[in-house]
């Protein structure tokens, strides 16, 4: 799975939901009930295209929408990427994909964050909300220190992954 930035939030959003409804409606469910969308049509609705917004994507089937934005906070010397409003595939708050396949994804999405701090969005530290506190027991293998681990710094607290990462070595100079 790929975290991709939304090229056209209002059109790309009308498609995710077209196809989250069809899930929901195919077991019965009412699409219009589901928490969280309203923030997230708000924050499509908005002028510009500074809002910062992800989806979580197969090439198929888009998994999750989030915004990432890289800010300045006064508890960082450095930019820091937050990431908030996730919202899953009613395929996973319905349970018609299992335990281990929202977990997968869940990893997958913070996966992701991390590489746009590496790559494209560039932060030393990430502030990652999750949808609720019990997700957090699938990161919670993260907060061991290893000498492999790219973190120098991995809490919970709640739905809240405050994570620093070590700095990259730069590469060696060619002689």
């Amino acid at each position: 799975m790929r975290l991709l930035p939304l090229k056209d939030p209002e059109r790309s959003w009308r498609q995710i939901k077209a196809q989250w409804k069809k899930d929901a409606e195919g077991v019965g469910e009412d699409f219009a009930t589901f928490g969280g969308m309203s923030a997230f049509e708000a924050l499509t609705a908005r002028e510009g295209d500074g809002q910062g917004l992800y989806h979580l994507t197969d090439g198929e089937r888009v998994h999750a929408v989030c915004q990432i934005r890289r800010l300045l906070m006064s508890r960082y010397s450095a930019p820091a990427l937050s990431a908030r409003f996730v919202n899953v595939s009613p395929i996973y708050d319905l349970g018609l994909a299992a335990i281990g396949d929202y977990a997968q994804m869940l990893v997958a999405l913070f996966s992701g964050v991390v590489w746009l701090s590496r790559d494209a969005l560039s932060a030393n530290h990430i502030r990652f909300l999750l949808k609720s506190p019990g997700d957090a027991q699938f990161f919670a293998a993260l907060k061991a220190v290893t000498p492999m681990s790219p973190f120098s710094k991995f809490t919970i607290e709640g739905a809240l992954i405050e994570c620093s990462l070590k700095e990259t070595a730069a590469p060696a100079a060619a002689s």
